[in-house]
């Protein structure tokens, strides 16, 4: 399909029918699985966020592998930015309030929301939607905005960010869940779930001025992991990233990627984008820099992917 084509195909039915990522993951050609087979990799199109979101935690057997009766969860979508939901500058909203929901219903005793934010964080909490949905399905939201929240950690497996102040509601947490949005990014390249840990850490600057492709990977061996990444593609910022200029940098392909294995999803979701708008994963040079790290995989034919298209 033309590029022209698909777009104008996701601007009229608001799903793209025929993207393919390369390496034979067509995320078509299966329907819903009833049951849980196991994965590594989920990639879900055609629904709406919480909707995708419930069938991929199926395929990792729920949301009680990952939170504990009585953890103390944070949440960590993209709110960089003072953009409304359908500029597609920041995680969609009603994803991050369906895992809140979730983490609670698994039994977590507290969900703590939050992102270091570019943007004058209070705009970007309200415009965005996240901070009212986040509280509405029971989180507490907290703001990244003080350097008084954050702690400094050695990175002891990086090769250029050998340190870094990172939040506290890291930190303290029993376990972190990684919701980036899937977008362009002028610097990065991509703004996926290894670009998102730059809202946990203080001092963005330290990157850029410091390789930032090889800082993004070096901030991703935290001690801490994420247990687990959700990356919202239901909207996509195309272009003019990592803000976007206006609606015509959204197409709205309605896809999520999930996975514990930071790398395998970055690279899944960068072929993904490859298909909207010209990205060859050899440019997301962080993407490799992690694998190098050991931090997951590029090669994804040899993990388990599963593929649900809500529309067949």
């Amino acid at each position: 399909m033309k590029r022209r084509e698909f777009l104008k195909a996701a601007a009229i039915t608001g799903i793209a029918s025929t993207i393919k990522l390369s390496d034979g993951m067509d995320l078509m050609a299966q329907k819903v699985s009833k049951t849980s087979t196991g994965c590594d990799l989920v990639a879900v199109m055609g629904g709406e966020p919480a909707i995708m979101f419930r069938k991929a935690i199926a395929e990792f057997g729920g949301m009680g592998r990952f939170v504990k009766k009585g953890y103390k969860v944070t949440v960590k979508p993209n709110i960089g930015w003072d953009r409304k939901p359908e500029l597609a500058g920041n995680t969609n909203p009603a994803l991050v309030a369906e895992i809140v929901r979730e983490c609670l219903r698994a039994g977590a005793s507290e969900v703590i929301v939050f992102d270091h934010t570019c943007d004058e964080w209070r705009k970007c909490y309200t415009n965005s939607g996240i901070e009212a949905a986040a509280k509405a399905a029971g989180a507490k939201v907290m703001s990244g905005n003080e350097e008084t929240y954050y702690r400094e950690i050695a990175l002891p497996r990086a090769k250029k960010l050998k340190t870094a102040k990172v939040h506290t509601a890291i930190l303290d947490s029993d376990v972190w869940i990684n919701v980036p949005i899937l977008k362009n990014h002028g610097g990065a390249k991509m703004t996926i779930a290894m670009k998102n840990h730059m809202g946990i850490v203080w001092d963005r600057g330290a990157f850029h001025s410091n390789d930032l492709q090889q800082s993004i990977a070096d901030i991703c061996t935290i001690k801490k992991p994420a247990v687990l990444h959700v990356v919202d593609a239901y909207r996509v910022l195309k272009a003019n990233g990592p803000q976007g200029r206006s609606a015509n940098d959204v197409v709205n392909p309605k896809a999520l990627f999930m996975s514990t294995d930071i790398v395998a999803v970055d690279t899944a979701a960068t072929k993904f984008f490859n298909q909207i708008e010209k990205m060859p994963l050899e440019s997301v040079k962080h993407i490799a820099h992690a694998a190098e790290l050991r931090l997951g995989t590029m090669d994804l034919d040899k993990i388990k992917v599963k593929r649900i298209n809500l529309k067949s």
